[in-house]
């Protein structure tokens, strides 16, 4: 898919992404409808409105590039609205999709504390709305903030724990029914919502190729076992949006 262009930023700091987007003045973190539970949505107002001054927002079109696998981690990326793929592999290479990120979660935090590069690639699967904050800034940021210090350690852990996840789901099941679902109930514990009576609700921005990736299958196997799935009342997909109706049954098969 080629790349869309975006207008230039005028920071030269906040890197090669921002330089590909749109700055736009968002409401401040405090205020913000999608803060989280973990990562930085949960520090204190205080500790927001310096991470806030130490940011810029931006507005990234759909399916345009954040950042690409190798370069140089000079920001690093707090979702306060939209959706990004993260893949493993190079452009025009085989690639795989390891982890959709949705509101609150934070990208390019280890290459960030490390002075590394980005270890995958970032895309837009909708319009998003991101705080980058530069590195420089950032460290300022945790050596002020003993609390902060903290979150980055937890968040660093919850990565660790995701990308558990992710070899389990390929190493440790047999079937590609036991895969879709590990799948599926990822994608609903991580950008999905839980609804009164235990049921799931998240959007569906992944086709059955990219799934198909993710399970290490095909495309047409994804769409039959989905199709099982439906047909069991186990989940229901209507206006871009799955539903987990039968969550215990999908966490039968894991």
């Amino acid at each position: 898919m080629a790349e869309r262009q975006i207008p230039e930023l005028t920071h030269a700091a906040e890197g090669a992404a921002e330089k590909r987007a749109t700055r736009l003045a968002p409401p401040g973190c405090a205020a913000c409808a999608n803060r989280r539970p973990g990562w930085f949505c949960a520090l204190g107002a205080a500790v927001l409105a310096d991470l806030e001054l130490a940011s810029s927002n931006i507005l990234l079109p759909a399916q345009a590039a954040l950042f690409t696998e190798g370069e140089d981690a000079r920001c690093l990326y707090l979702i306060s609205s939209g959706y990004i793929k993260l893949a493993a592999g190079r452009a025009g290479e085989r690639q795989m999709i390891v982890r959709v990120v949705g509101p609150g979660s934070i990208l390019g935090l280890y290459a960030v504390l490390s002075h590394g590069v980005y270890e995958v690639s970032a895309e837009s699967l909708t319009v998003a709305h991101l705080r980058p904050v530069e590195r420089e800034r950032f460290l300022a940021f945790l050596r002020s903030h003993n609390d902060a210090q903290l979150r980055a350690v937890q968040c660093i852990c919850q990565e660790y724990r995701f990308a558990l996840q992710d070899a389990c789901r390929l190493a440790l099941s047999e079937t590609v029914a036991t895969r879709l679902g590990r799948l599926l109930m990822e994608l609903a514990r991580q950008i999905g919502e839980q609804m009164p009576g235990g049921a799931y609700r998240f959007p569906l921005l992944l086709t059955h190729e990219e799934m198909a990736s993710m399970t290490s299958t095909t495309r047409e196997t994804v769409t039959r076992t989905l199709g099982q799935f439906r047909k069991e009342g186990w989940i229901a997909i209507e206006d871009s949006l799955v539903t987990i109706r039968r969550p215990e049954r999908l966490q039968m098969l894991v």
